[in-house]
C-alpha cells in the first residue's frame, strides 16, 4: 500500500510533526510504503499531516484511489495508526 504524505507549512505547530511521522512509519513497517506526496503520482491514501487544529494544508492537487487521513495532534498518532492498518 502507497501511502502520500502531506505536511502542512509549520507555521503554529503544536506537537512535533515529524517525530509523529516517525512513529507511524515504524509501527506500520512492512505494511506500508510511505512517500512524500507529489502532483501527477497515484496514491492508495493520503495522510496530511498539519501541526494545528486549522489542518489547512491544501490536498486537492493530489489523485487518491482511497482514503484521505488527516491528522492535527499528537494525540491521533494510535487512531491513524489503526486505520492504516485495518485498509
Amino acid at each position: 500500500m502507497r501511502i502520500g504524505i502531506k505536511f502542512c507549512g509549520g507555521c503554529n505547530p503544536r506537537y512535533d510533526r515529524g517525530k509523529a511521522f516517525e512513529i507511524i512509519k515504524k509501527e506500520l513497517e512492512g505494511k506500508a510504503d510511505f512517500v512524500i506526496a507529489e502532483e501527477g503520482m497515484v496514491y492508495d491514501h493520503l495522510l496530511v499531516i498539519g501541526g494545528c487544529t486549522n489542518c489547512c494544508a491544501s490536498y486537492n492537487q493530489y489523485t487518491v484511489k482511497g482514503e484521505i487521513l488527516l491528522m492535527w495532534d499528537q494525540s491521533h498518532i494510535e487512531t491513524t495508526i489503526e486505520k492504516i492498518k485495518n485498509m
